[in-house]
């Protein structure tokens, strides 16, 4: 293999970008330019979604006009409603996000690329929706309004998920979540995104290949396998013993280590913070304790930090949301991201198209046969 093939493309840079670094030059995470840590500290989701997609923070106008852009976009037509109502209750979640961002692009198709940022808009406020509204009617058979008092969009999916206003602090805690999940340079989500995107596809279709490739547990499930494996352990010794057994047998860790990240991910310890933060009770100290033991034992045993979705699992877990619908909330934040990546690649396009080193057989003749069946004529 010759030394320019990498598996997995690791290590090669594939085009360039303007939105996020990721682990470069002694950087952990910027978007823009703004480092995560400030990100979460200072602004909103709805704040990094306008900066990611528009390019700068916005004025305090233009946050409120951007903030009533996604509120108006909350509601679903009839048609996606029928169609989501139809989506079997065993279903993923993952594939009832993928699904209503398709029909989306039937219903609502996208027929100028110069209007990208409607589309966008439409999909960053009506996701919670079409996720939640799926939620309730495939369990109780309950048509929940998909209208909410809430100003933001975690406010408004906390709202619809358990039916009455959340905290500042649960609200407070799903924003930080999802400005630390909303962008990552050329993941393998993005990536798909951006192949899409080149090809001159419309945008909804760009968001449905971005999906699709996130539903792989090796990209985008790995907090919710990583929410299996803490609550599998009643104690903290438990998980110690389970965690090296499981490394004997070779098993995957999910939530440690990174394609990128060498020595930490920068958005782990924002999880991590928040999770103790809401760790109020016996049951989810000891739940935290648990998933601090499993941390230990992998950095002792392994060298692996844990990512971003170790401390999100736990953090979800106590802002009483599902297992399943953990890799959902990624989409929600993503999309900010995969939606500036569009953008991007649409402003200076080339078909996006690699080439691969055959390691097939060499040429060689084709079998020749001498009784040859007669064609009709």
């Amino acid at each position: 293999m010759s030394q320019s093939v990498s598996s997995g493309l690791r290590g090669q840079k594939a085009g360039t970008t303007a939105i996020a670094t990721v682990g470069q030059q002694g950087v952990g995470l910027t978007y823009r330019g703004y480092a995560i840590e400030d990100l979460v500290e200072y602004s909103s989701f709805e704040k990094v979604a306008y900066l990611l997609t528009r390019g700068t923070l916005p004025s305090k106008d233009e946050l409120e006009r951007f903030r009533h852009r996604l509120r108006a976009a909350r509601e679903m037509p009839q048609a996606l409603t029928e169609i989501i109502e139809r989506i079997p209750a065993r279903s993923h979640p993952m594939d009832v996000l993928r699904t209503g961002v398709s029909a989306i692009g039937v219903l609502e198709t996208e027929v100028d690329l110069g209007r990208a940022l409607d589309a966008i808009d439409r999909l960053l406020g009506v996701l919670p929706s079409i996720l939640l509204y799926w939620y309730h009617f495939s369990r109780s058979g309950e048509r929940i309004a998909t209208t909410s008092s809430s100003e933001t969009v975690t406010g408004h999916f906390l709202e619809l998920l358990h039916q009455h206003s959340p905290s500042s602090e649960h609200e407070r805690c799903l924003d930080a979540s999802l400005i630390a999940y909303a962008e990552h340079e050329f993941n393998a989500s993005t990536f798909a995104a951006r192949v899409c995107a080149a090809t001159l596809s419309d945008y909804h279709s760009c968001i449905t290949a971005a999906i699709g490739t996130l539903r792989g547990p090796l990209h985008g499930g790995a907090n919710e396998a990583a929410m299996a494996m803490i609550e599998s352990y009643p104690t903290p010794e438990d998980a110690e013993a389970g965690v090296l057994a499981r490394l004997r047998e070779k098993q995957k860790i999910m939530g440690f280590g990174h394609a990128v990240y060498r020595h930490t991910d920068p958005r782990s310890p924002i999880m991590k913070a928040w999770s103790e933060r809401l760790a109020s009770d016996p049951r989810k100290a000891n739940l935290l304790k648990v998933a601090e033991k499993i941390e230990e034992v992998m950095r002792r045993e392994k060298g692996l930090f844990s990512n971003a979705d170790f401390y999100s699992a736990t953090a979800y877990h106590f802002l009483d949301v599902p297992t399943p619908l953990f890799t959902p909330l990624f989409v929600i934040a993503r999309t900010s991201g995969w939606s500036a990546h569009i953008l991007e690649q649409r402003s200076d396009n080339k078909l996006i198209r690699p080439s691969a080193e055959y390691i097939g057989p060499a040429s060689r003749p084709y079998p020749r046969q001498t009784n040859r069946v007669a064609v009709a004529q």
